[in-house]
């Protein structure tokens, strides 16, 4: 599969370089610290302390909250801003050294629904104090769900000060003015390599909305194993590893619910006609043979009924506008090996490669007949271009040039280059993570418009529940700035932004996040004993 490959994290020859910027973290606390970068900000050099009744105020605005996604999200941000400690409350804060006290932040949204739209309004503005209230933080946005991405920036203002167990905004006044660069932010994880217990896909969700990262692609079967319900076609479930490493239909409805009150999509995967060999554990008559079990048989009208009832079903829970189909690494001589397939061949004058192109356009109608647009993996695109339908996302995954040439085609397209966005690949360092550019080389707006923007690849080979953090986090929040902010805004050099990664490395971690060290690969260990800002 496309993780494969992965090898053990070295120690890069960077160390001398970031402790030096760890130093300076120390020396000048009032340095910038906000990931990913927004758009545009200004700050000061006042000090200010939140109430310890500090409150949300609504006044104005025309999102009601009548689900509470909105209130939700306040109150996690200010769990996550206490970090547990005892807050005494702040009362006389507002007579040390001419700081203020803020009673509350007031938001405005304009928008008054809180469906979760692919493409909507994720802007925000934030400015702490407010002009008009001084007492006030600030927060404006098209919908609630950039609302929520300013309380993700406010958290980031905010410090706990331990001397006087008061939560504190350095560096007042503030005006950021923020939108992402790329509506497309994502993050893959792979649940048939090995199953991931549902509080730790929740766990996975909420550390993506630290970073702005807005679309959860859950991989959900494979080869190895089908770990999903499916109302229509009850055996398939049968291909789990064990009955307790399942998610019953129920589970996946809540797994989308709990994304999409943060504001995250969530992509389901089938990937077909390859990387299906768990599915005929439950119903045999999908592989062409018992000794030759993969790719799906194309010659079988059952398998695209299979298909249509799975995509029925996810039409029920899984809400994004677009179903991932995969279509990758088809290995056909099942087919031409198996006698009634090669007979079914020769009828319609199919060559092992027609039946391919067959195969994925005729799963595509499926699933366009349910109202998805359908995501598939490079490989189609390589094979047959022309004949997918022009609604089709190509995911980019193996070559370079590949960007610009399904753009030039007037096809959209979602980058993942195995070489720089491939988690699974521990020895990859952040540094390629940030530098890696979704738009390279391509250079007429057109084409641009039709990169919907870029994905990280959580592979389940050699992850599951005990290192899945350490190995996403943190070179997933590199890639999520180059999602995020401007291009014009973004480092040359990745390592100048190593002192405010690290900053929220160690953010992620006081967060309860097990993000790794920034010091070599993915998924090292500190070298030695220190702060987590200098490792």
């Amino acid at each position: 599969m496309r993780g494969r490959g992965a090898k053990i994290a070295g120690v890069l020859p960077l160390f001398t370089l970031f402790m030096a910027g760890a130093i300076s973290a120390f020396e000048d606390i009032e340095r910038l610290r906000i990931w990913p970068l927004p758009a545009e900000v200004s700050h000061g050099g006042r000090r200010m302390y939140l109430s310890g009744d500090f409150k949300l105020v609504t006044e104005g605005s025309k999102y009601e909250d009548t689900t509470g996604i909105l209130k939700e999200g306040f109150d996690r941000m200010l769990d996550v801003v206490r970090l547990s400690h005892v807050v005494s409350g702040g009362r006389n804060s507002s007579r040390s050294g001419g700081s203020a006290l803020l009673q509350g932040l007031h938001v405005i949204i304009s928008s008054s629904t809180d469906e979760l739209e692919y493409g909507e309004d994720e802007s925000y503005k934030l400015v702490v104090p407010s002009p008009e209230k001084p007492s006030y933080a600030h927060l404006e946005a098209k919908s609630v769900y950039g609302a929520l991405h300013g309380l993700q920036t406010f958290s980031q203002l905010c410090h706990f000060n331990l001397k006087k167990k008061v939560i504190e905004i350095l560096m007042t006044p503030w005006n950021i003015t923020d939108q992402p660069r790329f509506s497309y932010r994502g993050l893959l994880i792979d649940t048939s390599r090995h199953y991931l217990p549902l509080p730790v896909i929740k766990n996975v969700i909420d550390s993506m909305t630290y970073a702005k990262l807005n679309v959860l692609h859950w991989h959900i079967v494979d080869t190895q194993s089908f770990p999903l319900e499916i109302p229509s076609y009850p055996k398939l479930w049968n291909g789990a590893y064990s009955s307790s490493q399942r998610y019953t239909f129920d589970d996946a409805a809540e797994i989308v619910n709990y994304a999409q009150r943060r504001g995250i999509h969530v992509l389901a995967e089938i990937d077909v006609p390859g990387h299906a060999l768990s599915w005929g554990k439950g119903y045999p008559s999908l592989w062409p043979s018992k000794n030759c079990q993969e790719p799906l048989d194309v010659s079988s009208n059952f398998t695209f009924k299979v298909i249509d009832g799975i995509l029925s079903d996810f039409s029920k829970i899984f809400k994004f506008k677009f179903v991932h189909l995969g279509g990758d690494e088809v290995n056909t001589t099942c087919w031409s090996a198996t006698p009634r397939i090669a007979q079914w061949l020769k009828k319609h004058r199919m060559s092992e490669e027609e039946a391919y192109q067959y195969f994925v356009l005729r799963a595509q109608k499926i699933a366009l007949s349910h109202g998805y647009e359908t995501i598939n993996w490079e490989e189609t695109f390589n094979n047959f271009g022309s004949k997918l339908n022009p609604k089709t996302v190509v995911h980019n995954w193996l070559g370079t040039g590949v960007v610009e040439r399904v753009t030039a085609s007037g096809l959209r397209c979602i980058v993942s280059n195995q070489d720089k966005w491939y988690l699974d690949h521990i020895d990859a360092p952040w540094q390629g993570f940030y530098d890696n550019e979704p738009l390279q080389d391509i250079k007429d707006k057109k084409q641009q418009s039709l990169v919907l923007g870029g994905e990280v690849c959580m592979w389940g080979e050699h992850i599951d529940a005990s290192d899945i953090e350490q190995t996403i986090w943190p070179r997933a929040a590199a890639a999520a700035e180059r999602l995020w902010t401007p291009y014009a805004k973004l480092a040359t050099n990745p390592d100048k932004v190593t002192t405010r990664l690290a900053h929220f490395r160690c953010l992620l971690n006081q967060r309860g996040v097990a993000a790794a060290p920034l010091v070599g690969g993915g998924r090292v260990v500190p070298l030695e004993p220190g702060s987590c800002l200098a490792q």
